[in-house]
């Protein structure tokens, strides 16, 4: 789900805490070593995205946050901050090429470039995390 979340709107906090759960409590952040990603260059994205991005002249960058029941995409467009809302049960996180990894959700994609061995290791860990507490056992449902 993309959201505008340049303003602060209870309704589209509680949105998004349905969604991908309220954000890790202070001592869960330092459990993990951190809970968001440095600053990503995007390569490329989906159309919605991309004529969102392609509105004004800036560098396009995002980042990543890790949420109990999945992620939060964010990057700027015109003074404005949208967020790609993104569940683990959505989620797909593929790396391409030597520092380009791409995510997936429905018909969404951002491919971002990660320059910075913090990042690499970053987006391993939302994998980790995924795996760890997502099983793909499909005997429950």
């Amino acid at each position: 789900m993309l959201l505008n979340v340049s303003y602060n709107r209870p309704k589209i906090k509680e949105q998004i805490n349905n969604e991908v759960g309220p954000p890790f409590t202070f001592m869960d952040r330092i459990k993990m070593g951190g809970i968001g990603s440095g600053k990503l260059a995007i390569h490329s994205s989906s159309i919605q995205i991309h004529n969102l991005l392609i509105l004004d002249n800036n560098l396009n960058t995002c980042g990543v946050e890790m949420r109990p029941k999945g992620i939060i995409l964010t990057f700027r467009s015109l003074l404005e901050t949208f967020a790609l809302v993104i569940p683990y049960y959505k989620l797909k996180l593929y790396k391409g090429q030597a520092q380009v990894y791409s995510i997936y959700m429905d018909n969404y994609f951002v491919k971002v470039e990660a320059k910075e061995k913090r990042n690499h290791e970053f987006l391993k860990r939302i994998l980790k995390y995924k795996s760890d507490h997502f099983s793909n056992d499909f005997e429950n449902y």
